[in-house]
């Protein structure tokens, strides 16, 4: 089995907490996780949108681009203004041959309001979550037709945030809307990633290997605390640096077959948490993990030729 690693810029500048970014430069982010062995990077805000510009940089880097978040926002608005605002973005991925978009939901979202505690997070009803679930569906065979698929990341603070509403959504959705499994998102949510896995493998296209600091997590108070709190006070780390255990999740990746990305997302300081040193750290831990559950880990970055 083969598989890819990359990692989220996120780890160098973080869109929403300012304070938490590293000031450095596309091509420095890109060095450094090309240094410490990731063959691919998702899109962050310092990237051009002009393919023509991206690619001299990745190529340069010896870097692909291996993903990136959309902003959905479909759990309110309509298909057509989501349409129109992805359909640069699907140019943009084809042009430089990503493999995915990934669908973040931001409609009703806390996650990027720091005023709003956890315990406040959107809630859907049975109803409106099956007719959620059914236009996203409808959203990514749309995206898939254009030539290029999405896939649906749950996460904290959203309207499909724990396993029971993951696995309500998958009920109610289909084939058309692949699943990007995030080890951390749902264990900060309470949920069983091995049973999520179980669950969903057949729908999974992508997957963030996302580490938690389970301390941290179990003493923020829900009902005072936002998810920008507890990214500030260091919920998220690597893997190899936190509480999950990477060995039993990629052996149950390597179970189902899944071949891809595995991508590590670690949003924190980067002054106590350097993110090259972070990057070596997951890096290192990944290969020990991976080679263990019979991957072969791709080591070639831009496509050559």
């Amino acid at each position: 089995m083969k598989a890819k690693l990359g990692m989220s810029p996120i780890a160098w500048w973080n869109d929403d907490l300012v304070e938490l970014s590293d000031d450095v430069s596309l091509e420095e982010c890109l060095r450094q996780s090309r240094s410490a062995g990731f063959t691919g990077m998702e899109k962050g805000r310092r990237f051009p949108d002009d393919p023509s510009v991206m690619l001299p940089i990745l190529k340069a880097a010896d870097v692909t681009l291996c993903g990136g978040w959309f902003s959905g926002t479909l759990v309110d608005e309509d298909l057509a203004a989501n349409k129109d605002r992805i359909a640069p973005m699907i140019e943009l991925f084809k042009a430089v041959d990503a493999p995915c978009i990934v669908y973040g939901e931001v409609g009703r979202s806390v996650q990027g309001k720091r005023e709003i505690p956890l315990a406040q997070k959107p809630k859907l009803s049975d109803d409106e979550m099956k007719a959620y679930a059914r236009k996203v569906t409808q959203f990514g065979e749309w995206c898939s037709e254009q030539g290029m698929p999405l896939s649906y990341h749950h996460h904290m603070a959203a309207v499909v945030e724990t396993e029971a509403e993951l696995d309500a959504f998958m009920a109610n959705s289909g084939a058309g809307i692949p699943l990007l499994l995030d080890a951390g998102h749902l264990a900060f949510a309470g949920g069983d990633v091995l049973r999520a896995i179980d669950n969903h493998h057949a729908r999974i296209n992508h997957v963030h290997v996302k580490d938690v600091r389970l301390d941290v997590i179990n003493k923020l108070n829900r009902t005072r605390q936002s998810f920008l709190d507890a990214v500030a006070l260091g919920a998220f780390t690597v893997p190899g640096d936190g509480s999950l255990d990477f060995g039993t999740i990629v052996q149950k990746f390597a179970d189902y077959g899944y071949e891809g990305w595995f991508v590590v997302e670690a949003e924190q300081d980067p002054k106590p948490n350097p993110p090259l040193r972070m990057a070596q750290v997951g890096h290192a831990e990944l290969m020990r993990v991976m080679t263990a559950a019979g991957y072969t880990v791709e080591t070639q970055g831009f496509p050559k030729g």
